[in-house]
């Protein structure tokens, strides 16, 4: 074999040698992968081609005692850009120009983001629009939609802009009760309010969808699909009527127009069990866009404001004088002054001369307070009603962020004087005030204040209830029926009561001013008071409770009796009435029992729905809206029918078989037949009265409503009425006017320290 041969055999063996370590490389490779490091890839390929998409949970709705939306989810819609193509197009400015105008957003923002690009340099093909075409509304959408169409038909770019869909938190009544409800920001995190109280139960649990999918992200077909439903949030049925919350908000927007204060309070509660029916400060803000508003429009001063409340704080006062049996009304005393650990306290007028001390009460005299709250109870007796009151400590309520300022002990003279007229070392927040005056309206029980009234499950149907909660009896009965009496006539007295200007023609009503000067720079200021008036009504029955605080009224010159009563006067009028609560007038008959002053029902036929409801709430009548028409076709009761109390007008603005079916507990069988029969359903009745229960049974296309009917005895105590003979059900209401209503039922007085202020404030 020549050297050639050689050669050739040896390269032969080299390439063979190659190949083969190749070769051998090669499978150790494999066997490394697959055996191995077998499960460092198969989770690596997991990752490749495993899927996971979040599926939201419906957040709770939330509404009032009635059944009306105050918030809820919402179909949106966010903006996004694709830089990657508008770039590609060249038509940068055209995208600006466009959303600018229908976004509002500045130009250099959105120029930030068509120009958005990843860390290697290259332009994103998705940026979203914030915060101005974050989670747009419909109307907004659709302008947004035609633009693109625009940028389709003239640049061929449909995909330069488009729009993802998503849902938010929507406040269908803007405003109202805004600092109750709070919100969620555009990131969807509870803000202040029930949205961040109530947050674990209406937030719900997020379900899960596990898949394979190729690298387009198509579902492959061997895939192993795992499906984990998502569990919604709670809803909330509040202790809130929409309505007295209107009557409220309309009442102080004139007030604040009036007297621009720094800010105004009302609160509205049933005494009875604590339940806030409305609940407002000024200024508000709407959650639907609250970036608009200033932050101090998002402060809640119904429980978070401190202050020294002034001459309402002698209701405590008053009640623990009369619970210690140390009040007598004809006992008279000398008014004017009285000086106590070196200070003089001044009445109002200086010296009324010698009064009784129902006379004192009925002028606000501090003197009168000061004699009962020093002199008879004592620093420790007064300070123990203090306690049992309730003041120093939060209420509990439902809110976050309530404020209490606890309360120092009374060792000197000068601070249990201060004290008995609700100054000194006493501070308040309305919300106190609220529930301490309820527990003299109620039986004497100090409760627990709640917005809450159920918490429902729409994953089973499972709905928690919460009751009413008593704290402690504070006074007896006796005295609590005594000291309304007294309150009345502060009410009811037009010539010496400091509350007369909160009197209500054909209601009873008990009440208390309260006008306090405020400390500036560690002084007195008298050019800045905080006025306020408190009480509740009827005074024999009460239904309502409630507190107007006005801060800084820009005129010096009114007091509570002046701009806080008649902000009272004009809500609880309109809510009282709404409620169903009979109005007492003189009869002629001998034995002078009283009539109910019946309403009418307007003509609503033809109006909007708009209308309709302005002239309705107007005039103080409960009503509900069928159907989903712009205009009211039919109406019951018809125009002119007189209207038992509480009875609700029913408003058709459509003619439709599948209207949902409203809730008719508590009417009478007459009623709810004529309603029933606007909506063309079948009805089959069980019982005899008013209805107390309601079902809908679906039969192929015929829809009927199974109505309980029970006696206005029965429902209220739950025992049968023996008294009542059978009947067909069908009678009125208005014997049962009574029983048968289905809706539910740093600072300083002014009066006092120098004595300079004015009568004329209203709070003599």
């Amino acid at each position: 074999m020549g050297k050639t041969g050689k050669r050739i055999k040896l390269r032969t063996l080299l390439i063979g040698g190659i190949i083969t370590l190749f070769f051998l490389v090669l499978i150790g490779k494999v066997f490394w992968i697959q055996v191995v490091d077998a499960k460092t890839w198969q989770e690596h390929a997991a990752l490749l081609i495993d899927r996971k998409e979040d599926i939201p949970a419906e957040r709770g709705t939330i509404t009032d005692r009635n059944g009306n939306v105050l918030a809820a989810d919402a179909p949106a819609y966010t903006v996004i850009v694709n830089p990657e193509v508008i770039q590609e197009k060249g038509i940068e400015d055209v995208v600006i120009s466009g959303l600018h105008e229908l976004l509002g957003k500045d130009e250099a923002g959105l120029r930030a983001d068509v120009r958005a690009k990843r860390e290697n340099g290259k332009y994103r093909p998705y940026r979203e629009v914030r915060s101005e075409g974050y989670k747009i509304d419909q109307e907004l959408k659709d302008k947004v939609d035609e633009f693109i169409k625009q940028l389709e038909k003239e640049y061929k770019a449909p995909t330069a802009v488009y729009t993802i869909d998503q849902s938010k938190r929507f406040y269908p009544e803007n405003n109202l009760a805004s600092h109750v409800l709070g919100y969620l920001n555009k990131e969807g995190e509870p803000v202040y309010g029930l949205e961040l109280y109530y947050n674990d139960q209406l937030k719900g649990t997020n379900g899960k969808l596990l898949y394979q999918a190729d690298r387009k992200g198509l579902e492959l077909n061997s895939s192993n699909t795992s499906y984990t439903p998502p569990v919604n949030g709670k809803n909330l049925k509040l202790t809130l009527d929409d309505t007295i919350q209107f009557y409220i908000e309309e009442a102080m927007k004139k007030t604040v127009e009036k007297y621009d204060p720094i800010s105004m309070t009302v609160i509205a509660a049933d005494p009875n069990t604590m339940e806030i029916l409305g609940m407002a400060n000024m200024p508000n803000y709407n959650p639907n866009s609250y970036w608009e508003s200033e932050p101090k429009n998002f402060f809640n001063h119904a429980t978070q404001s401190i202050y020294e409340p002034g001459s309402t704080f002698k209701i405590v006062t008053l009640a623990g004088a009369v619970e210690e049996k140390l009040f007598n009304p004809n006992a008279t005393y000398e008014s004017g002054s009285v000086t106590v650990g070196g200070r003089t306290i001044s009445d109002v007028s200086r010296n009324w001369g010698t009064l009784t001390y129902l006379d004192g009460v009925k002028r606000s005299s501090n003197v009168a307070f000061v004699n009962l709250g020093y002199k008879m109870l004592g620093g420790e007796k007064l300070r123990s009603y203090i306690d049992k009151f309730g003041f120093g400590v939060k209420t509990g309520i439902d809110l976050p962020n309530e404020s209490a300022s606890p309360i120092r002990e009374l060792h000197y003279a000068s601070d249990i004087a201060a004290a008995s007229y609700g100054h000194g070392l006493v501070q308040v927040t309305p919300l106190q005030q609220v529930a301490a005056v309820s527990a003299i309206a109620n039986g004497g029980k100090l409760m627990v204040p709640h917005l809450v009234k159920e918490i429902k499950d729409p994953n089973n149907g499972e709905v928690e209830t919460i009751e009413p909660k008593v704290v402690r009896q504070v006074i007896s009965e006796t005295t609590s029926k005594t000291v309304s009496g007294y309150l009345e006539q502060v009410v009811a007295d037009q010539e010496k009561g400091s509350g007369r200007y909160a009197y209500i023609d054909g209601y009873r009503v008990a009440g208390k001013t309260g006008t306090a000067i405020k400390i500036v720079n560690g002084k007195y200021d008298h050019t800045k008071a905080v006025v306020s008036f408190i009480g509740y009504a009827p005074a024999d029955n009460p239904k309502i409770a409630m507190i107007v605080v006005i801060d800084q009224p820009n005129d010096p010159t009114v007091g509570g009796g002046t701009a806080a009563a008649p902000v009272f006067k004009e809500i609880m009028s309109k809510s009282l009435t709404y409620l169903g609560v009979p109005k007492e007038v003189a009869s002629e008959s001998p034995t002078n029992k009283t009539e109910v002053i019946r309403k009418k029902a307007p003509d609503l036929v033809g109006k909007s729905g708009k209308e309709a409801r302005a002239l309705l709430l107007d005039q103080g009548i409960a009503y509900e809206t069928l159907g989903k028409g712009s205009k009211v076709i039919k109406q019951y009761p018809e125009s002119g029918v007189a209207l038992t109390p509480g009875q609700r007008v029913y408003l058709l603005t459509e003619e439709s078989d599948t209207m949902e079916v409203p809730d008719l507990k508590g009417e009478s069988l007459r009623d709810a037949l004529e309603v029933l029969t606007l909506l063309r359903v079948g009805v089959r009745t069980e019982g005899e009265g008013f209805v107390s229960e309601q079902k809908v049974e679906v039969s192929g296309e015929q829809r009927t409503v199974v109505l309980t009917l029970k006696t206005a005895k029965e429902t209220v105590t739950g025992e049968p009425d023996e008294d009542v003979p059978a009947s067909d059900g069908t009678e009125s209401s208005d014997n049962n006017a009574d029983t048968g209503v289905t809706k539910p039922d740093k600072i300083a007085d002014i009066n006092e320290l120098d004595g300079t202020t004015a009568e004329e404030r209203g709070d003599n």
